[in-house]
């Protein structure tokens, strides 16, 4: 038996860093969850995760800058981005760099999943 595929969440928001592995976990992944970027990169879970579920708006790197040092790096990992307040421009650059999907705070955990689903399915 393979172990469930790991998805990483990043985000300074501590409900949701609570919340999602909870949701994640009934989707039978395995979770790690990360306040900052700069704590998720500094983990070794980039190297480890199946995808990364991200914040849009975090205080040190945002979502989009750590979507791009991972690019820099070469690390293929699909993204998944989530906010409270993100606007259509941002939604657009995010995909246009590759990202799967941006959901909008609050959202369905069915469409999460489905989301994890696809990126895990497409890398």
């Amino acid at each position: 038996m393979s172990a469930p595929p790991l998805v990483a969440v990043v985000d300074d928001d501590e409900s949701v860093r609570e919340s999602l592995p909870d949701l994640l976990k009934t989707g039978g992944y395995a979770t790690v969850a990360y306040a900052s970027a700069e704590d998720f990169l500094a983990s070794g879970a980039a190297e480890r995760a199946a995808c990364l579920v991200v914040d849009v708006y975090m205080p040190g790197m945002s979502g989009p800058a750590l979507q791009e040092e991972l690019e820099r790096r070469g690390n293929p990992l699909p993204l998944i981005f989530m906010s409270a307040h993100m606007d259509a421009g941002v939604c657009r650059e995010v995909i246009a760099h590759g990202a799967v999907a941006c959901l909008f705070k609050p959202f369905d955990g069915d469409a999460l999943l489905d989301a994890i689903a696809a990126a895990i399915a497409g890398r």
